[in-house]
């Protein structure tokens, strides 16, 4: 037997769905993570996977050919600081790049906020004599002895990582490769990024957080990823390990090791991809995946993921961008394991904090004391105490009952189960907030979407947040508890190259376009031949991100082609802006010129797809294990049915107020709605009436 496995480690479970290739099996798992080694949880989650099976964890792991591994690994070293202590040398005049960042301000007249502290911290920002016009033209030589001398201050400091980032790089490359060699010879150890190399575009800031970023997080992402490396092999792995990026695809770990700026965001980024596979004929999907520690919010409309490069680490303006193309990720701290609080204004507030795997949320038993979401929904009677993760984990009922009265009841003065659901109220509109903003910056209108439920909390609370949407369609995948693993199976091999170079429809310039363009191409050729991908496996893209005249940002526009032959081309270029920026803005400029800033070309190596068997037979009758009181906000319970979802058959139908047990998550289906099995083991929520 052959199989394929897919990884996701989260903030508080590591995730893992297991497909065998004769058979079309597929097994889902989870185990909380462990920080100390990650490869602990993974392991915990495949034991049972392989005792399911009949084989062991070796086995099971020497007889693997695909390894896909996805992590929030860097992103949580971003957040918590736990990045190596990197420099940033940048043209001399210019050290406050990171400190200015691009201006904008959420609450503009609230001068209460702090004022935040940029990615390197000025005393590690050195200037650099040199100068490059926007040309390529060399106005003042590199100070050469300058930077020996920053090298040698770098050592004393005992600096780990160093980026980059001089003016007009992307123009002339020169100086900015000319002190990397500098910094070489001087600092072998230290891992060093160049601006114009991990992100060549206009903008100063987004380059040179793109570059500090990346340099900050090679030393802790190169020996995560041996670490890893490590681990599978003396488990028996000999297969392919591929990691997961931030342009929803895999790349080879040793493509990832140079540019670990790709892993940011990347979990998350698999889960519209499981979305398009489950839903494939579907033109609009909204992809929600919600976890122990946060919420991801997602669209694919007519096939294709949305990509930004409005990625921020932390909140808007105040947090840090990544600047790099990548799926449109909004996440929010609303997860299983946010925690509930009393603000000193006596408001109840949940999340972004969270328990995370270690306490955890206070029914874990793990020393938690604080009131959480799983403590809610344990007692609002939504999750069976008795069958967390399929009944591996018993949660302590006593124990959410005592950390809700404790933290929010008593407080308020309310009952414990008013505080339970006021505790889901509140997140789950936090939810559908962060929904609502991606969903209306792109012009998509919820109630014409289908809502696609993960992650292992996501079940609990999509009801409500489709009533909220007034959504009437939600899919829960029978992957849904590791919805953003399974996107692993269903990745390919992604990267992008890209070009700055500015030009006008009204006077197009073929020539510099197409010699950009052609250069694209080429690299794209290189990295195929590099990886080895058979010709009727690649395939590419080519975008570019345009505006109109005197407007600040850009948009996606995709090409027809890899080259401009005439006007024909153009001016399919510019009514596909039109209509994006109608979609967008729902304001169009029919005969307006278009600016045209970056070019994008993207790479594609199709992997094979696994091919899933239906598990589920034709429909029989849905028995209940248990009626018993479940909370929904009312003043009194309702009588809410519980069945084992493993059980139901292709074609049943359950009614609401309900509850469906997955081994993986749970799936409360409201009062009104109903939830129809699939052939395929998938659920179908629909409202009635």
């Amino acid at each position: 037997m052959t199989f394929r496995i897919a990884v996701d480690t989260g903030g508080t479970f590591s995730d893992v769905v297991v497909t065998n290739g004769e058979t079309r099996q597929l097994w889902v798992n989870k185990a909380l993570t462990t920080y100390d080694r990650v490869f602990n949880g993974i392991s915990d989650a495949l034991t049972v996977v392989s005792e399911e099976i009949g084989i062991s964890l070796h086995e099971l792991l020497s007889q693997t050919t695909l390894f896909t591994y996805g992590t929030t690994f860097s992103t949580n070293a971003i957040i918590t600081g736990d990045t190596a202590k990197t420099a940033f040398l940048t043209t001399a005049g210019h050290p406050d790049t990171l400190v200015l960042r691009e201006g904008g301000k959420l609450n503009p007249f609230d001068f209460r906020g702090r004022y935040p502290d940029p990615y390197v911290p000025r005393r590690l920002t050195f200037e650099v004599p040199e100068r490059i016009d926007s040309e390529g033209a060399v106005l003042m030589p590199l100070g050469e002895a300058e930077v020996v001398r920053i090298a040698a201050e770098l050592r004393e400091r005992k600096v780990e990582a160093a980026a980059v980032c001089l003016l007009w790089s992307i123009i002339n490359p020169a100086h900015e490769l000319r002190v990397a060699e500098i910094l070489k010879r001087e600092l072998p150890d230290i891992p060093v990024t160049l601006s114009h190399q991990i992100n060549p575009i206009l903008r100063e800031y987004r380059r040179a957080s793109s570059a500090v970023i990346d340099a900050s997080l090679k030393p802790l992402m190169q020996r995560h990823l041996r670490e890893m490396e490590r681990d599978l092999k003396e488990g028996g792995f000999k297969g392919q390990l591929l990691v997961g990026t931030s342009f929803g695809g895999v790349l080879n770990v040793e493509d990832v090791a140079l540019r670990p700026i790709y892993t940011v965001n990347s979990a998350p980024a698999m889960a519209p991809v499981a979305g398009r596979a489950n839903a494939p004929d579907e033109e609009s999907i909204i992809v929600c995946d919600m976890g122990g520690t946060s919420f991801d919010v997602s669209i694919v409309r007519g096939g294709y993921m949305k990509f930004t490069r409005e990625t921020w680490i932390g909140e808007q303006y105040t947090g840090h961008m990544t600047g790099l193309s990548a799926v449109d990720i909004k996440n929010i701290g609303a997860g299983g394991g946010s925690i509930a609080w009393i603000d000193p204004g006596g408001l109840l507030r949940v999340g972004p904090q969270s328990a995370k795997s270690s306490p955890g949320p206070a029914c874990y038993g793990r020393g938690g004391t604080k009131a959480t979401v799983t403590d809610a929904s344990v007692v609002l009677g939504h999750i069976d105490p008795n069958y967390f993760l399929g009944g591996r984990i018993k949660l302590d009922y006593t124990a959410a009952v005592r950390a809700i009265t404790d933290n929010v009841a008593k407080p308020l003065g309310i009952s414990v189960y008013k505080a339970a659901h006021a505790i889901l109220a509140i997140a789950t509109d936090n939810m559908v907030n962060a929904i609502r903003s991606i969903t209306v910056n792109e012009g998509l209108d919820p109630r014409q979407s289908l809502l696609i439920a993960g992650g292992g909390a996501g079940g609990m609370t999509i009801g409500r947040i489709a009533e909220l949407l007034d959504a009437d369609r939600v899919l829960v995948p029978r992957t849904a508890g590791a919805l953003s693993a399974s996107g692993g199976l269903f990745s390919d091999i992604v990267t992008e190259f890209s070009a700055s170079r500015r030009t006008d429809t009204r006077n197009f310039d073929y020539d510099t376009i197409n010699a950009d363009l052609a250069k694209l191409n080429a690299e794209i050729d290189a990295f195929f031949e590099r990886i080895g991908t058979p010709r009727d496996q690649q395939f590419r893209e080519f975008f570019v991100e345009a505006r109109y005249p005197h407007q600040v940002w850009e948009l996606d526009v995709p090409l027809r082609g890899s080259c401009f032959n005439s006007r024909d081309d153009v001016e399919a270029m510019i009514e596909g802006f039109h209509a994006a920026h109608e979609r967008v803005f729902a304001v169009s400029e029919p005969g307006q010129s278009v600016e045209c800033i970056y070019w994008k070309a993207r790479a594609i190596a199709r992997l094979p797809k696994p091919t899933l068997k239906r598990q589920r037979t034709a429909a029989i009758g849905a028995e209940p294990l248990s009626v018993g009181d479940a909370w929904f906000g009312g003043d009194v319970p309702e009588q809410t049915a519980r069945y084992d979802g493993p059980s139901l058959s292709g074609g049943a139908s359950v009614k609401g107020p309900c509850v469906i047990q997955e081994p993986t998550t749970t799936i409360v289906v409201f009062p009104g709605w109903k939830a129809s099995v699939l052939q395929n083991g998938d659920y179908l929520m629909t409202k009635e009436g």
